[in-house]
């Protein structure tokens, strides 16, 4: 590895390791908002109960969700922008063949 690029590398560590004690500020911080749970289950049609069959989680969770007293986070979040962006293919690839869930 190149001199140069080895010492950038580390004081991006030490950089890094400085933000996580919080002896200093990152220089920019993304935030992805979070998908508006309703309108993306309303975009498919489905009842609360079958999206939340879909989505591998409780009514109440969704329901959580829906009413934003909660907000979906990681492989949930990451579902959910899947289905609001491709809710055809999405739901073709969520769909248990023996489930009653349909489109």
């Amino acid at each position: 590895m190149e001199k140069k690029l080895f010492e950038e590398l580390v004081r991006s560590l030490h950089e890094a390791q400085a933000i996580k004690s919080g002896r200093a500020k990152p220089s920019r911080r993304f935030v992805a908002p979070a998908p508006d749970a309703k309108s993306v289950r309303e975009q498919t049609g489905l009842s609360q109960s079958d999206f939340a069959k879909l989505m591998q989680v409780s009514v109440r969770t969704l329901q959580n969700w829906e009413q934003r007293r909660r907000q979906p986070t990681g492989p949930a979040a990451a579902l959910l922008k899947i289905v609001a962006v491709a809710p055809e293919l999405a739901m073709k690839s969520l769909h248990d063949q023996g489930s009653a869930v349909s489109a």
